[in-house]
């Protein structure tokens, strides 16, 4: 039988000698918390190597993702389908072992981390999915979801601002099913933390109202058992086990100092290694008792039918609830949404609105919410700003997890990060808001929202000049073209509240990774369509106004710009000059149209285009071509009403007719 430590060093040498191999990798965190990890997966972990995505399975977050190598051993010796071959192919090309675990390409991976401090949010945002879920579906002798949310985390994770945001909101709503262990080793790539990260991290977190274990020695697996157990008894609070590690462990001449942190530790040093730590196996060469000891298949396997069998009974005494719980897990929409939406676009048709976008939004809640449990919304801090509350929402609060509504407070970047874990758990659509201008606070989620292809809605609401007199600060001008510029992000800019829906609707519909929707403050006014036009909005752009016949230019527009177009369009129609508006609501899913409807809404021959949004002109000019004009914004706002700012900076009818004229050479003028 393997001792505990012999066990843990299989995790060390598999993961050196993998960094080593691959000349590239982070050595310390693994030998600093194998310890920690060995006692962690081997005694206390819930999970089936041979179902990786099974419901109750415990949920494990390595926040501190630059350890990889630590989650791969552990995932190859505990009967994950990660091979010796994948761990010896560590870092290169087309591997399922990259420099950072990444979510759907390792089974067994439930996030994409690295960006330090994120994975901790998303575990805070798994945690509240639970809590959530549970109180919604579990009945009295039927805790079907009971699992605990797991998290390594280490000094950077807690330098930045984001674990301060998540970890408050993770003590308010009292997470007692979430455990942290922290990797206090005083080390990161600058060198010993001393000179820099001085808090007292345990008064920061007993004053965020967790339950704080402190000083455990992270390389005593008795200690961290009693450590672990003792977490587990606490139901109300989240749980912070503070672990004094050594990073790099075994390192006769590298262990404790930043050298062995980011770089291999080189091949005498391992050798050093293997003596100190007396492993005397050659690299990837790990013995037969240690395999058994840590194979998890078949305890999972013995775990998930007992969970099964209990999960049958339940759908015996609760057949709608269980039929809805497998619905949500699948990531399926109700039967009759479809039927849905569509009487609800009738709805909107029949009944035109002058309103601001983000009302608009608003009412899609109202319509179709009530019919989508799986909706979990919220806003950082700005619910009556952002309209993403409605009659419908139950705010989660520490006592009442049975909520669809969530007050993030001012935390951008926090509630973004968490929404990417409860997209992440299943069984949610989650939705948060903001202004658009604050996107830039948490442009690094909504990247991995994007990487990871979660099922995120973001909505953004103020989005341009239009907002006013709030100034500059406020006024968002390269977000909308940082968004667009951000790979698998759908981003929507609708002009009226028939837009908005359709944007939601296909947000809704949308399994593959998130989407943005940028909202006015204004009012907007509603457009009159055919049934084509309407049909044809799914499609990202389609033309909205002069399409009968070949036009003499094009103006291409979104949001609050699409108005003024059709309004410019109109008054050239009196000089005798055929103009065709395209609305472009997403230019991204436009593009993903095939070739001969683009063609159609946009004919090549038509070189006249003129472009009509109130951001930074990126992106346009692939849609206008060299002989098109865009109208955007080149600098930062002003503070005044909207429509003295959208005046001065050239958003106003005759401008637009001055432009058009000007390039199908009815006259010559001076842009503004």
């Amino acid at each position: 039988m393997p001792t505990r430590q012999q066990l843990a060093n299989a995790l060390r040498f598999l993961s050196i000698d993998a960094i080593q191999k691959a000349n590239s990798g982070h050595p310390g965190m693994p030998m600093g918390m194998a310890d920690i990890a060995e006692v962690l997966w081997n005694e206390f972990l819930r999970h089936n190597p041979n179902n990786p995505n099974w419901l109750n399975r415990d949920r494990f977050v390595l926040s501190n993702g630059h350890g990889s190598m630590l989650q791969y051993s552990l995932l190859h010796l505990t009967g994950y389908k990660v091979s010796l071959d994948d761990l010896q192919n560590f870092r290169q090309l087309n591997s399922i072992t990259p420099g950072h675990p990444e979510y759907g390409l390792t089974p067994g991976i439930e996030t994409t981390t690295g960006p330090l401090g994120q994975g901790l949010a998303n575990a805070v945002g798994m945690a509240i999915a639970a809590k959530t879920l549970a109180q919604t579906f579990n009945r009295e002798k039927f805790n079907l979801i009971d699992h605990y949310t797991y998290v390594f985390l280490g000094d950077g994770c807690l330098m930045e601002g984001i674990s301060h945001e998540v970890c408050s909101l993770a003590g308010v709503f009292g997470l007692g099913k979430l455990i942290a262990f922290w990797d206090n080793n005083h080390i990161s790539i600058d060198g010993n933390t001393d000179e820099w990260f001085v808090d007292d991290t345990p008064a920061r977190f007993r004053a965020y109202d967790w339950h704080v274990i402190t000083d455990v020695d992270g390389h005593n697996a008795n200690a961290v058992q009693d450590a672990i157990k003792q977490a587990q008894q606490v139901n109300d609070k989240p749980t912070l086990i503070c672990c004094r590690t050594t990073i790099g462990f075994g390192s006769p001449n590298k262990g404790g100092t930043a050298s062995c942190h980011g770089s291999p530790l080189g091949d005498d040093e391992i050798a050093l290694v293997r003596e100190k730590l007396n492993w005397q196996h050659s690299p990837f060469v790990i013995p037969k008792e240690i395999y058994e000891k840590f194979d998890a298949r078949n305890k999972g396997e013995k775990q998930e039918k007992t969970w099964q069998s209990k999960f049958v009974e339940y759908k015996k005494a609760y057949p709608t609830e269980a039929k809805e719980l497998e619905r949500r897990m699948r990531g399926d929409l109700p039967d009759d949404w479809e039927k849905l939406t569509q009487k609800t676009l009738r709805e909107f048709v029949d009944n035109p609105e002058d309103i601001a976008t983000r009302k608009a939004s608003q009412k899609v809640l109202e319509a179709l919410g009530t019919s989508l449990p799986e909706l979990l919304g919220g806003s950082a801090d700005l619910s009556g700003s952002n309209l993403t509350i409605w009659s419908g929402s139950k705010k989660l609060t520490r006592d009442n997890a049975d909520a669809n509504y969530i007050h993030y407070g001012v935390r951008e970047f926090g509630m973004s990060a968490m929404m990417n874990g409860m997209a992440l758990y299943g069984g949610f659509i989650p939705y948060g808001g903001t202004f658009l201008v604050f996107y830039s606070y948490a442009a690094s989620a909504t990247r991995m929202a994007a990487m990871m292809k979660s099922r995120v809605i973001f909505i953004y609401t103020h989005d341009s000049i239009g907002l006013g007199e709030d100034g500059p600060t406020h006024q968002p001008i390269e977000q909308t073209a940082a968004l667009r510029a951000t790979p698998n992000m759908s981003v929507w800019r609708p002009c009226d509240h028939v837009e908005t829906l359709v944007a939601w609707q296909t947000a809704i519909e949308r399994q593959d990774g998130p989407t943005s929707l940028l909202l006015s403050r204004q009012g907007m006014p509603a457009q009159t369509r055919d049934q084509e036009m309407l049909d044809n909005i799914k499609r990202g752009g389609y033309v909205l106004f002069g399409g009968d016949k070949t036009p003499d230019g094009i103006i291409i527009a979104t949001g609050s710009e699409v108005s003024l177009s059709i309004a410019a369009a109109e008054k050239l129609k009196q000089q005798g000059k055929n103009i065709r508006v395209v609305s472009m609501p997403s230019m991204d899913v436009f593009w993903a149209q095939d070739q001969a409807y683009r063609d159609k809404v946009l004919p090549p021959a038509v070189t006249a285009r003129v472009a009509v949004e109130a951001a930074v002109p990126d992106g346009w000019y692939r849609l206008v071509g060299d002989k098109g004009v865009v109208i955007g914004m080149d600098r930062f706002g002003e503070s005044a009403p909207a429509k003295d700012l959208f005046k001065e900076f050239g958003f106003t009818v005759d401008h637009v007719v001055a432009l058009m004229l000007n390039i199908i050479g009815a006259r010559r003028v001076v842009s503004k």
